[in-house]
């Protein structure tokens, strides 16, 4: 297996797991948005802060799909200067 490949697929596995640590965190965001909206009983002061963890894991989600999908262009950026 040429290093290319190899490093191709490398990049696809992170991406995968980027987007597998991503999902529970996800979820906990919106998990303890939905508490804090219901214990203080209104969204006004949940969403002073609140909001960012989940868009930070959705971020980090968008990064491993775009890791998965763009895969052969980030190899071939980070092995510009190596031959086949």
């Amino acid at each position: 297996m040429k290093t290319k490949q190899l490093a191709n697929i490398l990049i696809k596995i992170v991406g995968l797991s980027v987007i597998a640590h991503g999902i529970p965190s996800v979820l906990s965001g919106f998990v303890t948005m939905i508490q804090a909206v219901g214990r203080a009983g209104n969204y006004n002061y949940a969403s002073n802060y609140l909001w960012l963890y989940p868009l930070s894991s959705l971020v980090a989600m968008a990064v491993g799909i775009y890791l998965i999908v763009k895969s052969r262009e980030v190899t071939a950026l980070l092995f510009k200067d190596e031959a086949d």
